[in-house]
C-alpha cells in the first residue's frame, strides 16, 4: 500500500488513522494468500539451498527473496520515503533522484524490521498455513507418503516468498507509522512528553500515546474485516449469513482462521508498534540544546494559552 507524503499534512492524526486503517486490509489480504500453502519451512532455513550456497548467499530463501526485491526497490528510491524501511543492508542508491520530501519526521535510527521478521516467521506463518499443511498431508499419505515427508513442504518456495515479501512490507510500514503517531502527539503538546523524555520513563510516555479504547475498537473492526474478508461470497445467502455472523469464521469453509488475524495485531504489531513510538519519543530531543528544548516548551504553553 501506497502514501502520497508530499501532499497534505502528513502528521494529521486523521489521515494517520486512514493510512493504518488501509494497512489492515493490505495486511489481512496478503495473510489469506499466503494461507493458501503450506508452511514451507525449508525456506526460512538459512543454508538450506544449495543453488544459494553456490552463489555465495548464506541466508535463507526468504531473505535472499527480500534482497533481490529490496535491491530493485531501493533503485526505484522506495527506502528514501520516511514511511518505508528495508529489511536488507547494503542495498544500491537509487537510480532516480530523490523526490524532496517535507521535513516529518525528527532524524533517527530506529528500525524494527529484525523483529518483525523474527515473529512473523517463528510464529505467525506456523499458524496461518497450518490448514494448507493438514491438507497437504492428507494428500499425501492418500499417495502413500507418510510419516516426516507428509508434512509441511508443497514445493511453491517462489510464490510462498512473493507473498512473504509483501506481508512484511506491509507490516513494516504499519509498525513503523508509530514514528508518524508519535511526531504528531508530540506536536500537539510537547510539555506533557519533555519531562519525561529528560528523566527517562518508559512507562508514563507509553501511557501518554496509548488509548485503550481506540486499541478495542481497532481488533472489534479487524475481527469483522478477516471474518468478511474470509468467505467464500459465492456461497447461498442463508450459508453466508451465518458466516457472516460469526458462526464459523473460524471454520472449513473460511480462507483463513480469523482468531490466527487478531493475534497477530493484539500480540505482535500493536505492542511493537508502541515500542517503537516509545523508543521514537526517547530520542526526540537527541541534539537539540536546553534553548531549543525550551523554545518548543513556551511555544506549546502560548499555544495552549490562546
Amino acid at each position: 500500500m501506497q502514501s502520497n507524503l508530499t501532499i497534505g499534512d502528513p502528521l494529521s492524526l486523521e489521515r494517520i488513522r486512514s493510512v493504518l486503517v488501509r494497512l489492515e486490509d493490505t495486511i489481512i489480504f496478503g495473510l489469506i494468500e499466503r494461507a493458501q500453502f503450506a508452511h514451507n519451512p525449508r525456506i526460512y532455513q538459512r543454508g538450506a539451498f544449495k543453488e544459494l550456497r553456490d552463489i555465495g548467499f548464506a541466508g535463507s530463501w526468504l531473505e535472499w527473496f527480500l534482497k533481490e526485491t529490496e535491491s530493485f526497490h531501493a533503485k526505484a528510491r522506495r527506502y528514501t520515503s520516511p514511511d518505508e524501511y528495508p529489511f536488507t543492508t547494503g542495498l544500491p542508491e537509487p537510480v532516480l533522484p530523490p523526490l524532496q520530501f517535507p521535513k516529518i519526521l525528527f532524524p533517527n535510527k530506529i528500525n524494527a524490521n529484525p523483529s518483525i521478521l523474527s515473529f512473523y516467521v517463528c510464529s505467525i506463518v506456523p499458524r496461518i498455513s497450518r490448514r494448507a499443511t493438514l491438507c497437504l498431508a492428507a494428500s499425501k499419505r492418500i499417495k502413500g507418503i507418510v510419516g516426516d515427508e507428509e508434512y509441511e513442504d508443497d514445493g511453491n518456495y517462489g510464490s510462498t516468498a512473493t507473498i512473504d515479501v509483501e506481508v512484511l512490507q506491509a507490516i513494516s510500514k504499519r509498525v513503523h507509522y508509530g514514528k508518524f503517531v508519535s511526531e504528531s502527539k508530540f506536536l500537539e503538546n510537547p510539555s506533557a512528553f519533555i519531562p519525561h523524555i529528560l528523566e527517562p520513563n518508559r512507562q508514563i510516555l507509553e501511557d501518554l500515546i496509548t488509548k485503550p479504547e481506540v486499541e478495542r475498537k481497532l481488533l472489534i473492526r479487524l475481527r469483522a474485516k478477516a471474518a468478511t474478508y474470509a468467505q467464500d461470497l459465492d456461497l447461498a445467502p442463508d450459508k453466508l449469513s451465518n458466516e457472516l455472523n460469526g458462526k464459523g469464521v473460524n471454520g472449513n469453509s473460511a480462507k483463513i482462521e480469523v482468531d490466527g488475524v487478531v493475534e497477530l495485531y493484539e500480540s505482535y504489531i500493536i505492542p511493537l508498534t508502541k515500542e517503537v513510538e516509545v523508543d521514537y519519543l526517547l530520542h526526540r530531543l537527541d541534539g537539540l540544546s536546553e534553548d531549543d528544548i525550551h523554545k518548543l516548551e513556551i511555544k506549546n504553553r502560548t499555544e495552549l494559552a490562546t
